[in-house]
């Protein structure tokens, strides 16, 4: 008990000291640029408080219950040598994480609601979840044959491509941004453990090279399923019409300020929901199919309890301070007119936001604990917080500018195909999932509520066409920069040896 009250302090700084970045991005554009105290500011410093202990309460419950779960369950399926269950396990977790996903939720809700209909939000949920179960199952076995995860990743990436090219313009932005929301803060780190317990229990396996990969496989199917389902089930014209934006939608960014102690025990229990259908899949297979008791019971029970209490703190946090502010900020933005302001604050929200991300944090440390190489994980924190930050930004250019999404996809794409190339292998798989890691449930419905806000306001745009796709280049653009620094330090030392 003495260990754990010290590792939840030590947590707590930790998780303080990450929201710095937030703060001080937010202080600054409301002393400097807009001179003056946002409304309701004691409100936003209770939600900031909030989400800092809600954060510490979800890093606690990754690492005393989710992470070693996931090496226990790779190891228990490898010792009864069935693939076919493992894979079979793998859809199960994947389709049932995601179909009640929060963000995925939002997202499918937002384009249902922007569209009047047109587009199914249950429907999209269910292309997305099956997709991410059959990859799920697909990873599993990749990594226990062995096969390159760099060269699947890559025809992934360009069968999209490929596929986006006959996509309906319309639906382009939601499938990509369908890829990042895929990969979400419940199930990363878990798909993560499942990925590393295999590389490690593995004679002649990395843990950098064959146990990551995961999270970027599950964002690829989602972006592929979505584009398919526009080509055969909506027609090219999809979208051509224009769309009226419907400004009364609800999303997860707005929330009711006032606190019962009724409500607030519905709310634990919704969050407690959206773990069901992860938590059910793993006591069916445990206690069904591999027929042993879970290792480390009470570990696993207070694991998901602090992921429950972590996770309600963190999202009534958010949405009581950063929401706020967040939306705010945009306003004053856009009635500044001043695209310089706008670009600016589209970079910094974005590295403020990845440097807080609980589920970047878990996972890079992870990393660092099972791998033979050693890694920085400042260093690997703030390469992505700066792609993020520079993706939100290049796609609130295309916003602006109005420039075709397929085009400047097609270009970052190929980037980091040249990339794949070039960098020390054993960084690749790894680079990829931190791509997918940072769109999470602080990301994803601020810059998903950023673009629909800034394709609204701009005339001439199509807010289905134009407020979609920030989340795909919040997306690549890290993938870009932590393999760009690999390849500038391999290269350093390699000329050092010589």
């Amino acid at each position: 008990m003495h260990e754990l009250i010290k590792q939840f302090r030590y947590t707590l700084v930790e998780s303080a000291v990450n929201l710095i970045p937030i703060l001080l991005i937010i202080i600054g554009f409301q002393l400097f640029v807009f001179q003056s105290l946002p409304q309701d500011v004691i409100s936003i410093c209770i939600g900031f408080i909030i989400v800092i202990v809600g954060v510490t309460f979800f890093l606690m419950g990754l690492e005393i219950g989710i992470f070693p779960l996931g090496n226990n369950l790779s190891s228990e399926f490898l010792e009864r040598k069935s693939i076919l269950l493992f894979a079979l396990f793998g859809f199960s977790l994947g389709f049932s994480a995601s179909i009640a996903e929060p963000a995925i939720i939002a997202v499918a809700s937002q384009a249902g609601e922007i569209t009047q209909g047109a587009l199914n939000p249950l429907t999209l949920r269910i292309i997305i979840a099956i997709s991410v179960g059959l990859i799920t199952a697909f990873g599993i076995i990749r990594t226990i044959i062995g096969w390159n995860i760099a060269v699947i990743i890559i025809i992934g990436y360009l069968i999209v491509l490929i596929v986006t090219y006959f996509t309906p313009t319309a639906i382009i932005g939601l499938a990509y941004d369908s890829g990042g929301v895929a990969t979400n803060v419940a199930t990363v780190p878990l798909i993560v453990a499942l990925g590393v317990g295999i590389a490690s229990a593995l004679q002649g396996r990395s843990v950098l090279k064959d146990g990551f990969g995961f999270v970027a496989l599950a964002a690829i199917t989602p972006m592929i399923s979505i584009q398919l389902y526009g080509i055969f089930a909506l027609g090219s014209d999809f979208g051509s019409e224009t769309i009226e934006f419907i400004s009364n939608v609800e999303d997860e960014a707005h929330y009711d300020k006032g606190f019962t102690l009724f409500g607030i025990v519905i709310d634990l229990f919704k969050t407690f929901l959206n773990l069901v259908p992860i938590i059910a899949t793993i006591l069916i297979f445990q206690y069904l199919v591999i027929k042993k008791p879970l290792a480390n019971l009470s570990g696993v029970i207070f694991g998901f309890i602090f992921l429950i209490i972590g996770l309600y703190g963190f999202i009534v946090g958010i949405k009581l301070g950063l929401f706020p502010i967040g939306e705010s900020i945009a306003n004053n933005l856009v009635q500044m007119n001043n695209v310089f302001f706008i670009y600016l604050f589209a970079f910094l929200i974005g590295f403020g936001t990845t440097m807080a991300e609980p589920a970047l944090i878990a996972v890079i440390k992870q990393a660092d604990k099972m791998s033979s190489i050693r890694l920085n994980v400042t260093i690997i924190r703030l390469l992505v917080a700066i792609g993020v930050g520079s993706g939100i930004l290049f796609g609130a250019y295309k916003i602006v500018n109005g420039y075709n999404i397929w085009l400047l996809i097609t270009i970052l794409y190929s980037i980091v195909v040249i990339l794949t190339i070039f960098a020390p292998k054993q960084i690749v798989a790894f680079a990829f999932d931190l791509g997918g890691v940072t769109t999470s449930e602080i990301t994803v419905p601020i810059v998903t509520a950023f673009g629909i806000f800034l394709a609204s306001n701009i005339e001439g745009r199509n807010v289905l066409m134009d407020g979609f796709g920030l989340i795909a280049f919040a997306s690549v653009f890290p993938m870009i920069t932590v393999m760009t620094y690999s390849i500038i330090i391999n290269l350093i030392n390699s000329i050092k040896a010589t």
